[in-house]
């Protein structure tokens, strides 16, 4: 059974911060803004209530090779583009939900496939355009 986290402040401020975002930020950026609301919050504090709400499935927590993790507060598989040129990171609207990946990858594979995590890499429109 699951143990239900004792009520906080600072994880509450960092979860509506998640919720009202969809640039998908990372631990830095909360703490910067959260810090407006509550001046005394730590990083640390901003860092271990990540961490637990990961591990609940609260947010998701994305990582990308030799950047910062980012935050997601939407928890439904959904798919991610980041931008090569800037590291922004966004969510892409598609109706696909790619699940005849998992049946050609079982194919291949002498186990249990549960799902899958797909990143889309390119250029945003904002660095095409040169803004």
């Amino acid at each position: 059974m699951e143990q239900k986290l004792k009520k906080s402040r600072q994880r509450d401020a960092i979860m509506t911060f998640l919720l009202s975002r969809k640039d998908h930020p990372t631990a830095d950026t909360i703490y910067e803004n959260v810090k407006k609301e509550i001046p005394n919050i730590s990083l640390g504090t901003v860092y271990r209530n990540l961490a637990q709400l990961t591990e609940r499935g609260e947010i998701l927590k994305l990582s990308f090779d030799g950047t910062s993790d980012r935050y997601d507060a939407t928890t439904k598989p959904h798919y991610h583009f980041r931008c090569r040129n800037c590291g922004s990171v966004c969510d892409l609207d598609i109706e696909d939900d790619f699940s005849d990946m998992i049946e050609v990858a079982s194919k291949k594979f002498d186990g249990f496939i549960e799902g899958h995590t797909t990143f889309f890499f390119g250029c945003c429109s904002h660095c095409i355009n040169g803004l």
